[in-house]
């Protein structure tokens, strides 16, 4: 997501209606199958937070946790919602190295365009601590493009390997399907993976 993307403007235009379909969404089945890979106390970046419902809740579980997205308001909505101050960052922006346990992309880095993709999840896997684990999600599929005002990649499992067959310190553990966790739309179809840095 660049900074002149309009899926940006998407979010800080539907900022409250954003929040609220998301931050009560019944989640800890995922985020404590997360937590399973990090070290007790260690240090998550939510990386794209959106509502910062997935921060808050590794922050009362124990965890340090650093937030950030590409919203302006969503920045500003999720550090009340959460007390962390989020960090307005754009993905392309992320120079950590080796600095985090876990990296949490709940449906965030979705909205990256798939060839862009590679140098983002290169990034990301610089920011993690040899063996740290990363969770992102796509909608299932194949599809790229524009839909309901922002853009999307969606992956399937063989659309997963494609964009990390070139990042030779990242290495595919798992992926899984499941149904969306929201009310009224269980027919639509997640690909969730779990990625992690090569001991080295």
């Amino acid at each position: 997501m660049n900074r002149e993307d309009k899926t940006i403007d998407y979010y800080n235009s539907n900022t409250r209606a954003f929040m609220e379909s998301t931050k009560g969404v019944a989640f800890e089945s995922m985020q404590q199958k997360f937590l399973k890979q990090i070290p007790e106390h260690g240090r998550i970046l939510d990386f794209g937070c959106g509502s910062g419902r997935d921060a808050k809740y590794f922050q009362e579980h124990g965890y340090q946790v650093d937030a950030s997205d590409g919203s302006e308001e969503l920045c500003k909505a999720a550090s009340a919602y959460t007390g962390i101050a989020v960090k307005h960052m754009y993905f392309e922006e992320l120079d950590a190295d080796r600095l985090y346990d876990g990296i949490w992309a709940c449906a965030s880095i979705l909205h990256v365009h798939k060839e862009d993709l590679p140098e983002i999840l290169s990034k990301m896997c610089k920011a993690l601590k040899n063996d740290g684990t990363m969770y992102v999600s796509f909608k299932y599929g194949t599809f790229q493009g524009e839909r309901n005002g922002r853009y999307f990649t969606d992956l399937n499992e063989e659309g997963l390997i494609e964009v990390i067959k070139n990042i030779p310190d990242l290495v595919l553990k798992e992926t899984w399907v499941t149904s969306d966790a929201r009310p009224g739309r269980e027919n639509e179809k997640w690909l969730n993976a779990f990625l992690k840095r090569k001991k080295n």
